[in-house]
């Protein structure tokens, strides 16, 4: 069922524009990333292969089971994925899952020679629009063939780990004062019993349960979308619409990574940086920031975030009091 979505989606966006000839651009000799894979799924398979194909072969009968809407993708739906044109790479980002590092690599892998190492690369700059192409600035027609030819893969995470990790990044730290004006004052005007005066200024003290809140607010998603950072990732990549040869996970980021470069024949040109940070939000550290939360909001929570529980196999965190 699923190729056949994304070759209604890629026939419903061709009819709608006018093809205006063969495109052209540089691209690595030999096979295919793509082609690679699937010659691959035809031999005795690796651990991580057999990893990665029941991967795919879950999201594919968790989307069977639990999506019935379709659509048509529109470029605003497009944003996230970042085109590699050289190693016919196509990749869906995700805040808080390794995106910083992934976004260094492919600016590497698509710099023509101007970057070499990913970690000499600012974080800043890695996020700077315009330093990567995105999937939604071609053609439709250009759009359609890479959607069919090229590798695309996504990097997921558990829901929770990731959510508090954007909740500690966008709200704890003294340096993210943009969040803490868009967001923070917004959520203590709205969700705090008397708010002071200088907390309803400056936004930068909001708790975790205040977040929450926020998020479960039916308010909150009328107004407008979620932020990237706390978007969930079904909503940021479309993974029951496009099809995804691979599913990289946050826990086994070091041998996917691995894996999908060894696919672009790519090793040569970069290595993807090893993670050391010991500040990183475990499950462990996760599960303390939903002491405060009732059951009820709990509940409420897991509800909004529970397709990318089921799409991507993670299993309800033990510290939940759902019932």
């Amino acid at each position: 069922m699923l190729p056949f979505l994304i070759f209604c989606f890629c026939c419903v966006l061709v009819a709608s524009e006018q093809i205006s000839g063969q495109n052209s651009f540089p691209v690595k000799s030999g096979r295919s990333p793509l082609q690679t894979l699937q010659e691959n799924d035809q031999l005795e398979k690796s651990a991580v292969q057999a990893t990665l194909q029941g991967r795919r072969e879950l999201l594919e009968e968790t989307c069977q089971t639990h999506t019935h809407k379709r659509r048509v993708l529109g470029p605003e739906d497009l944003r996230h994925l970042i085109v590699d044109d050289k190693h016919k790479l196509l990749y869906c980002y995700v805040p808080k899952v390794a995106c910083t590092n992934w976004k260094r690599v492919m600016m590497v892998l698509t710099g023509e020679g101007r970057y070499r190492e990913p970690l000499a690369i600012p974080a800043n700059v890695a996020h700077v629009a315009g330093n990567l192409r995105s999937l939604s600035e071609y053609s439709t027609a250009e759009i359609n063939k890479r959607l069919r030819t090229y590798l695309k893969f996504v990097f997921v995470r558990e829901p929770f780990e990731r959510l508090v990790s954007a909740y500690r990044n966008k709200f704890t730290r003294s340096y993210n004062t943009a969040f803490h004006k868009r967001y923070g004052t917004k959520i203590i005007r709205r969700h705090r019993a008397d708010p002071q005066a200088e907390a309803l200024e400056k936004g930068n003290d909001v708790s975790f349960e205040e977040f929450v809140y926020y998020l479960v607010d039916p308010q909150t998603q009328r107004e407008e979308p979620f932020n990237e950072h706390w978007e969930r990732v079904h909503s940021l990549c479309h993974p029951c619409l496009i099809r995804y040869d691979v599913v990289g996970k946050y826990e086994t980021l070091a041998q996917d990574s691995r894996y999908i470069l060894k696919l672009a024949d790519a090793e040569g040109e970069v290595k993807f940086p090893a993670t050391s940070k010991s500040t990183r939000t475990t499950g462990d550290m996760a599960a303390k920031f939903f002491d405060n939360i009732s059951p009820f909001y709990q509940k409420k929570l897991f509800n909004l975030y529970r397709m990318d529980f089921l799409l991507f196999n993670y299993s309800v965190p033990a510290y939940l009091k759902l019932r």
